[in-house]
């Protein structure tokens, strides 16, 4: 079985591809109007050097995800691990990398939670809402995003205006009670571009734990809005704000319980847009803060039933430049403070009380980064960020590469270095568990990649890549045994502890990514496979040179169709997953697993469309995390409408 696996995972890879909607038709040449604004400012695709996967609104919708993770796990070299159903813990791995190490950028921007114990951003609340474009920037890109992108980029652009005045709605139903419905209107004008959208879920759920015999619900309700004040011809204020309030039901341990969760998150930003020079000289100045409010509760506490709470806020300031010098020549430029503040506390027992303690770090950054096209199809480009962070000082990173397409997009070469780092997080430094002594995670990466257009049915695309992570942070166990060392002990008092965070581990990753598309009339075929070789350098440990938990080494994608020009699209899709490691230290094996879905959409009018899908058809029961069960078969079925 296991080579029939394996023989499959190998013929899906020459006919794979990410689900490119910006990709062209096959044998043309990429369109060169498409840019990619995760790089903080427009750059054209064919000048880029890192691997990029561009996602619109098209593409995200043939999809049907009802999550932004259900979308990103069916690109090259991502993978997702959740703790049950809809609303639990959820993590993503870039290229098998942690998912704290991942940049999570809405609207410009960046979401995280210093309260998390890795101050990531956690995907468990964030569903398609409004979203109309999506990113991914694979590999380590700390130079323009700074502090976490070790592992890549999540660039979320929300739907905007097109219109004087228009709307959309979306809403769906399916197993489990669930009922997914969206809704927006917005407008643009000489003086003002506008919109404004709200969503509301609902779902019984499945038991998160694979022992429960009830289910656990969840419900979330989400809103975001944005405008632009046009004030005269080469000044604009841009106002963006995101709200989500979620509340998820929470199995303990050993099975059922009553325990619930609530997040809020919300977001806001207010920024100056100055461009000079004849357009050639753009100018940003902003202010950006994001809020994250996590509280547990659990009614059998009769005294105190809350047993959980944290809050955390990242303040940031912001100034960008971009110079277009030339047409050869372009720079992108800036300055960045950014203020870190958590309160965490989780009360011992039912009576005693407790206080929340803040905590905080302050971080200055500046960083430059230098695009130069030379000769026609040649693209090189190069930069550095300086940040100087108030716990651990200051941290340096470099980037570069170059790109070339002889034939106008057909052929396009891509090679890249980049550096990345991950400062400590609050609750790493400052918890019971913490160190303040902790240096920041870096890491070194390169890759390679080629695409290329075949004759006028095929677009294939391959990648490889490497990156190497020093000063790891995890969680160091004290002995049980002999005398304690002076980190055993929690700082500044004589109470001892079980363990600690410590600088104590050390991983590498390489792989290859292979992506095609083909179309023939009516019918089209696409996919994708990873390869992805992640392991523990640490030296000393028992892990030694064994693949990282939950990263699978073989990852792919198949989809295949038609697509009717009268407005019918119907697909069968596949996806595998290979067997992992369920944690480190442990010789426990979560199986690999494929799961096939079926997907249909009919336009019945010009701005109302009908879908359906049936995902997991075979009812496949798999693990992504020891003891955490999955959505088995479900059945949706909605409309959506633009007006």
């Amino acid at each position: 079985m296991r080579h029939t696996q394996y023989s499959l995972v190998s013929a899906f890879a020459l006919i794979a591809s990410p689900a490119l909607a910006d990709e062209p038709a096959p044998g043309e040449a990429p369109d060169s109007s498409i840019v990619v604004t995760a790089f903080r400012s427009p750059v054209a695709q064919d000048r880029v050097s890192s691997t990029v996967t561009v996602l619109d609104e098209v593409a995200i919708r043939q999809q049907q995800p009802i999550t932004l993770t259900d979308l990103l796990l069916r690109t090259p070299g991502i993978s997702v691990t959740r703790n049950g159903g809809f609303g639990t813990a959820t993590s993503l791995r870039i290229r098998g990398a942690d998912s704290s190490q991942t940049v999570m950028v809405i609207d410009g921007v960046r979401i995280s939670d210093p309260s998390a114990t890795g101050g990531g951003y956690s995907f468990s609340n964030l569903l398609l809402d409004d979203i109309e474009r999506v990113e991914i920037l694979r590999g380590p890109q700390s130079i323009l995003w700074g502090s976490d992108a070790i592992g890549g980029v999540v660039n979320v652009l929300t739907r905007r205006a097109e219109r004087p005045l228009e709307g959309s709605m979306a809403v769906e139903a399916g197993t489990h009670a669930t009922v997914n419905a969206q809704a927006g209107i917005g407008g643009t004008g000489s003086l003002l571009d506008w919109r404004v959208a709200g969503s509301t879920f609902t779902t019984d759920g499945i038991s998160a734990r694979s022992n429960g015999t009830e289910p656990d619900g969840y419900r979330r309700t989400s809103a975001s809005g944005t405008a632009t004040l046009k004030l005269a011809p080469n000044l604009s204020v841009d106002l963006r704000g995101y709200w989500a309030d979620g509340r998820n039901d929470i199995d303990g341990s050993s099975g059922d319980s009553r325990v619930y969760g609530l997040t809020t998150e919300w977001t806001g930003y207010a920024g100056v847009n100055l461009v000079l020079l004849d357009g050639r000289f753009t100018n940003r100045l902003a202010v950006l803060q994001t809020e994250t409010d996590r509280e547990n509760y659990d009614p059998a506490r009769s005294i105190r039933p809350l047993n959980f709470d944290a809050h955390g806020r990242v303040r940031r300031f912001e100034y960008q430049g971009s110079l277009q010098l030339s047409d050869m020549v372009q720079a992108v430029f800036g300055a960045e403070r950014e203020e870190q503040r958590m309160t965490t506390a989780s009360p011992g027992n039912n009576a005693t009380p407790y206080a929340l303690v803040p905590q905080s770090a302050d971080t200055n950054s500046v960083y430059g980064e230098l695009r130069v096209t030379p000769l026609a199809g040649l693209t090189f480009n190069g930069g550095v960020r300086h940040d100087d962070q108030s716990r651990f000082g200051g941290n340096t990173v470099f980037t570069g590469g170059a790109v070339y397409t002889p034939n106008e997009g057909r052929t396009v070469l891509r090679a890249s270095y980049d550096e990345g780092f991950k400062a400590p997080s609050l609750y790493q430094l400052f918890s019971i568990y913490g160190s303040a002594t902790l240096a920041p995670e870096r890491a070194k990466g390169w890759s390679v990649g080629a695409e290329q257009a075949v004759g006028d049915v095929l677009h294939a695309s391959a990648t490889w890549f490497e990156r190497d992570t020093d000063n790891l942070i995890d969680f160091a166990y004290c002995p049980t045994t002999g005398t304690l060392p002076a980190a055993c002990f929690i700082p500044g008092t004589t109470t001892s502890r079980f363990g600690y965070y410590a600088n104590v581990r050390k991983a590498e990753a390489k792989g290859l990514e292979l992506a095609a598309r083909a179309q023939l009339g009516v019918l089209f075929a696409s996919g994708n496979y990873s390869w992805i070789a992640a392991e523990d350098r640490s030296p000393g440990s028992a892990d030694l040179g064994r693949q990282l938990a939950r990263v699978p080494r073989h990852l792919a994608n198949v989809e295949g169709g038609l697509d009717i020009p009268q407005g019918l699209r119907a697909s069968v899709a596949a996806r595998y997953a290979g067997k992992t490691f369920d944690r480190a230290g442990s010789a426990t094996v979560l199986p690999g697993y494929w799961l096939v879905d079926l997907r249909a959409q009919w336009r019945m009018a010009e701005g109302l469309t009908l879908n359906a899908r049936v995902e997991n058809v075979g009812d496949k029961q798999y693990e992504t995390t020891g003891g955490y069960g999955s959505l088995g078969r479900t059945v949706y079925l909605g409309v959506r409408s633009r007006f």
